[in-house]
């Protein structure tokens, strides 16, 4: 017996009313939440359609199955990115003409794979022996509008397809207990030699952060959330009322990171610091305190490590002209409040209560001088 997806009955709309050129295809995004029991659907995104100008590829001898996977990792990428806490991609969907059908498959497999390679890219925590490796794949077929749903373990690069159930529902998420937290964020990447961009520097550091968020010990509402006992006693899975539960996170420094210090020679480093605000969902289906842990914890990583990662490519893209090396910025603030003009703000245009300082971001110690000069 194959996996059932649970959907919210908005994904369904969307999907009935994407409309596709003669001949073409069109792919897309699928996000929700995975549990060892079931899975939910809450959101789907096309992939930007880029057919080139004039007529479809297929009459000019070649299948518009053939670079389909163009964009997708992009998008992936752009996607990760604005989903809070707690809800992750989990596959795609692939709408296509009825002559392509027999071909959809073998173009689905290879997205799929495709597109886990870029999510694991940037994942700074690791899959536990519980986590869900399925990826879901929807073939729609455009005239019929007939959908199959498969998915791949995309662990195993030779697995093959397993049929699986979609369930449209409605409010499937509506209920869903939401997590909100802030966490004091205080990481420092060095930079060894010319370095173009800063994320590279910044990998380790984060990665080191993550660690200690990950073992860091939660309570969830006052009490501690470490067991498998319910999440929300007593809550009606089929209620609309969303419940909002507090969560604080506490971390600690090991003492095998303390004495194994090591003095390196660098040309700069790169700060990161501040408060950062996450909100996490969780879904209603009888959820653990520990699972619930782990999603925020999750939430709290995803959130600084993909906003750090969007302010120095803004940077990188920014600061062409300047050979890669960035003084002193003063980004967009989108929030209201008063901010140091010497700080430099990251904030999030989905998201607007996810906030992340980023103060400091030498290159040289030729800049690290004038930075003490000016400031």
């Amino acid at each position: 017996m194959g996996r059932s997806y649970f959907v919210e009955e908005t994904v369904e709309e969307y999907l009935v009313g994407l409309q596709t050129a003669p001949g073409s295809c069109l792919t897309g995004l699928l996000a929700g939440q995975s549990s060892p029991q079931r899975d939910f659907v809450v959101l789907a995104v096309q992939t930007p359609y880029r057919e080139s100008e004039g007529q479809p590829k297929a009459s000019r001898g070649v299948s518009p199955l053939d670079d389909i996977d163009v964009g997708v990792g992009h998008r992936t990428c752009q996607v990760s990115r604005m989903l809070p806490g707690g809800l992750c991609i989990l596959g795609l969907f692939l709408v296509t003409p009825p002559e392509l059908s027999k071909d959809a498959q073998n173009a689905l497999k290879r997205l799929v794979f495709a597109m886990d390679k870029y999510i694991t890219k940037g994942r700074l925590w690791e899959l536990s022996e519980e986590d869900v490796t399925d990826q879901v794949t929807l073939h729609i077929c455009s005239k019929t509008k007939k959908t199959v749903c498969k998915t791949f373990d995309v662990k195993d690069p030779q697995s093959s397809a397993k049929p699986a159930d979609w369930k449209y529902q409605t409010g499937v998420s509506s209920s869903w207990p939401m997590l909100i937290c802030s966490v004091e964020v205080d990481v420092q990447g060095k930079i060894v030699g010319i370095v173009r961009g800063g994320y590279k520097c910044m990998k380790d550091g984060l990665r080191r952060w993550a660690e200690q968020i990950e073992a860091a010990y939660c309570l969830i509402n006052g009490r501690q959330a470490l067991d498998d006992s319910e999440l929300s006693s007593g809550q009606n899975p089929k209620t609309t009322h969303r419940q909002t539960l507090p969560a604080r996170i506490f971390s600690w420094m090991s003492a095998s990171s303390t004495s194994s210090a090591l003095v390196q020679v660098c040309s700069g480093s790169v700060k990161v610091r501040g408060v950062v605000y996450c909100r996490a969902y969780i879904h209603n289906n009888k959820p653990k305190a520990r699972h619930a842990a782990q999603v925020i914890r999750r939430g709290i990583i995803n959130t600084v490590c993909s906003r750090v990662e969007m302010f120095l490519e803004d940077l990188l893209i920014n600061e062409g002209s300047h050979k890669g090396t960035v003084v002193h910025h003063d980004l967009h603030v989108l929030l209201e409040g008063i901010v140091h003009p010497k700080m430099k703000m990251l904030s999030s245009v989905i998201h607007p209560q996810v906030v992340a300082n980023v103060y400091d971001c030498l290159s040289s110690e030729e800049h690290k001088r004038r930075y003490r000069e000016e400031y």
